[in-house]
């Protein structure tokens, strides 16, 4: 059986021989076609200019088809269990008829640029589940836990008419937070056992959760995992809710037991009708394309700057001079702003 990396070469291959024709690629996507969602997603991803063309174009002709699924994003620690909670959580949800889709974001090395991508490995029953989607995506060094192109591949999975979108970010950070941006409810997923529970944990992350799910709370972690409920909840009474309709607060579920995940979609359910009759998820939603738009914008006008062949032959001196200290990073970036926008010096 190949790879999900050795899949993804042959997508990109065949995406370079012969590039598809939007309107058939989005009739494919609609009608529920697995290699046409997996080939759209490919296509969103690439950074090849004409492939970008074909996806905004896709994009285009699906967007009316999009916006029906309940966004949920996850987060936690490296062996917290995301994953095993994962694979539990979505067949849950097929076992009740639902149709999941979860884009799961790898770390990039720094170094290489090469990614693992091996959530279909860790995930191997809810891979084989007709009603799951899973689709693997290096970070590509994007902070936030999430790749680049995580919004367009999950406007994908909508339009082929998966009731759950389940974004899985790398980890748990300072950076970790971009995902509440994309989606509607953001569960942050904990151990018990941990000593202080709260010592590694940022206030930032905890204020953006919707829902904290103490995980492993099964055998002898049972203990822990309650008082460590106990402790999450008394530190989420001390933050402001994001939304006036919903008070986060704190669940025990055992992913590899099966336990209380049947509460976690209750909460997931009650959330996004809580947000909806508010009228809260419409305002949440327009708010997260506008802050898509300015993020496409500073990332447009960074490869601009990047690409620049005046801006190619200043910065290097630029960095040389910040560097030895004969000016400062401020005003040598305004310099190469200047330069490239066209603005006299000072302007």
């Amino acid at each position: 059986m190949a790879s999900g990396t050795e899949k993804k070469q042959r997508q990109r291959q065949a995406l370079n021989q012969a590039l598809p024709d939007p309107v058939e690629l989005a009739a494919g996507i609609r009608a529920g076609s697995r290699s046409a969602l997996a080939r759209g997603i490919t296509l969103v991803e690439s950074s090849r200019a004409d492939h970008q063309e074909i996806a905004q174009a896709l994009l285009a002709d699906l967007l009316p088809d999009t916006g029906k699924a309940i966004r949920l994003g996850l987060s936690g620690a490296p062996g917290v269990g995301k994953s095993t909670f994962i694979e539990a959580f979505g067949q849950l949800l097929t076992g009740r008829g639902l149709r999941i889709a979860v884009l799961a974001v790898d770390p990039s090395s720094t170094r290489t640029g090469g990614s693992i991508l091996g959530d279909k490995t860790r995930m191997e029953l809810l891979a084989r589940d007709p009603n799951a989607f899973i689709r693997p995506s290096p970070s590509g060094g994007t902070l936030g836990g999430v790749a680049r192109r995580t919004r367009e591949a999950m406007l994908l999975v909508e339009a082929a008419g998966y009731d759950v979108v389940l974004v899985e970010t790398v980890g748990v950070g300072q950076s970790e937070t971009s995902v509440a941006d994309m989606v509607d409810m953001f569960l942050l997923l904990l151990a018990p056992g941990g000593g202080d529970e709260l010592q590694g944990i940022k206030r930032g992350i905890m204020e953006l959760a919707d829902l904290i799910v103490v995980n492993k709370a099964d055998g002898d972690l049972v203990p822990a995992a309650r008082r460590a409920q106990m402790e999450y909840q008394a530190a989420l009474h001390l933050m402001r809710p994001k939304n006036a309709g919903w008070t986060p607060h704190v669940l025990l579920a055992s992913a590899l037991k099966g336990e209380g995940l049947d509460k976690v979609w209750e909460a997931a359910e009650a959330h996004r009708k809580a947000l909806a009759d508010a009228g809260d998820l419409a305002r949440l939603r327009a708010a997260q394309a506008k802050a898509w738009f300015w993020t496409e914008l500073r990332e447009g006008l960074f490869s601009a700057l990047k690409s620049d062949p005046q801006a190619a032959v200043l910065v290097p001196e630029l960095e040389r001079e910040v560097a030895e200290g004969q000016t400062t990073p401020t005003a040598a970036a305004r310099r190469l702003l200047d330069l490239v926008l066209g603005r006299p010096d000072g302007a």
